[in-house]
Order: structure tokens, then sequence, then C-alpha cells
């Protein structure tokens, strides 16, 4: 989970490098932080708790909109086609580096037009089952998909996310079957399992921590090598089997501007 202190670095590198002058044109406009995902999840998590610093820093009202589809491509091209002059930015995850990959060529955007501001936090999935299922620990994770192969499911944000990569990297480190559906979001990825529809999610700490707290789900595994200060009694994915020893998947939260931006 990000801190304050995160948060902070990551303005004084926003400061560094320059953004204030761009902010300071119009003082009438509100500045735009585009997420494309829905609202509860991780990213749109991260920007609404770093707007209240940009608003305080800058004395700039900020507006977080959510613009959802496309494996956040539908708000990158938003930012990538907006006016350079600092009132509509994107805070970003991994989707920023897997889809010029993943979607060569049908993008509706360049990856040049879009460019990065500041790091905000580098942080694992967590791998979240339903409070009732028998799935306790990384272990029952393999031994069940091993024993129902093709039968369990798990949900993550989108196509060509961080997290359906977490999970494809599982099946393929462990040789199991377990079934991706995505959504438009992280909040209903987990509202589906807390509901009983989907085995797991492999989605952010912010994401889940509130069904966590309602004791609707459990988390199981975490997807860095090392456990999560903030879950220290929820081990890592890679102790499920040899297999995965090594095992490692981190997203990243970042903030991006249009190209040509001060």
């Amino acid at each position: 989970m990000l801190t304050r202190r995160d948060f902070n670095l990551a303005l004084g590198a926003f400061s560094l490098a320059g953004m204030g002058g761009a902010f300071a044109q119009s003082q009438a406009q509100p500045i735009r932080i585009m997420v494309g995902h829905a609202a509860g999840g991780g990213v749109d998590f991260v920007a609404r708790l770093l707007s209240e610093p940009i608003k305080t820093t800058l004395n700039q009202n900020v507006v977080v909109e959510n613009r959802t589809g496309a494996s956040a491509m539908l708000a990158t091209s938003a930012v990538a086609k907006a006016a350079p002059d600092g009132k509509t930015l994107l805070m970003g995850s991994g989707e920023m580096g897997i889809n010029p990959q993943l979607h060569k060529g049908r993008m509706p955007y360049e990856p040049q037009e879009i460019v990065p501001i500041a790091l905000v936090g580098v942080v694992p999935c967590v791998v979240a089952v339903n409070s009732a299922s028998t799935i306790r620990a990384p272990q029952d994770v393999v031994k069940e998909a091993k024993a129902n192969p093709g039968k369990l499911t798990f949900s993550s944000s989108g196509v060509g996310n961080p997290q359906q990569l977490a999970g494809e990297l599982m099946n393929t480190m462990a040789g199991i079957q377990v079934i991706h559906v995505p959504y438009r979001g992280a909040a209903p990825a987990v509202a589906d399992v807390a509901g009983g529809n989907i085995t797991m999610t492999f989605t952010s700490l912010g994401a889940v921590l509130p069904m966590m707290d309602a004791g609707k789900v459990r988390a199981v595994a975490v997807t860095s090598k090392e456990r999560m200060p903030q879950l220290p009694e929820v081990p890592p994915l890679q102790e499920g089997a040899p297999s995965l020893a090594g095992y490692e998947l981190l997203n990243f939260f970042a903030l991006f501007g249009p190209a040509g931006l001060p």
C-alpha cells in the first residue's frame, strides 16, 4: 500500500519537473486526472489520494474522471489527444507498458503521444477468495486447480492488464488452468468473488481491502517474492508449489501527460 510519504515524494518529482508553470496558466479550469478503470479500484484509489496534495500544492481544483474500457486505452487516448497545458493528466499502471506490445498497431494513440511525469509507487497484486472458500493458502490454489482443471476462475480488471498476467503466469509456471474472467475494473472483479461467482481475483490491496474488512473475501497470497508489510500473515504465491519458485509480478502506478507538456 502506498503511504503519504510516497505521495509526497511523487509530488517532489512532480514539482522538480517544472509542472507548476503549466498549471498557473488557467486557475479557473480544474485539473482532470483520467483513470481508465472503474471507481473503487487501485488506480482510482491512488488517483483520488494523490489529487488532494496536488490540489493543495498547486491551489487548483482537481477532478478524477473514470473513463473505462479497452484496457485503459480510452482514458489514455483522451490524455494523449489533450492540449499539453497541464490540465489533463492520466493515472496509469502496468497497462502503459503492456498495451503497445499486446495491441500493437491497434491502439487509438501512438505511444510517443503520452509521456511519464512521476512514478507514484510499485506494488504486488493480492490473490483473494470468497471468505467461505476452502482455499486458504497458495498450496490450496494449486491443489484445487489440479484437481479441477478448467473449472476454477480468476477475475481481473481487464484483458492484458498486470492482474491478468499475474494469473496467466501462475497458470504457466504451475501447469494449471484457472480461467480468466475480465471485468471493466477491480471493484466489480472483487465483488463477484465476494458474491461467490468467481473463485479468486488478482487485484490491488486498495481495491480488495474494503471487502476484506467486511469479511466477504480473504487474501490467500501476494504476487511479490516477500510478504507485504500490510498483510504479514499472507504468504507469497511462489510458496504454492516448487514450480512457482521465483514467481513475482509487480504493478506500478504513475502519472502521465500528453507529449509537449512543459
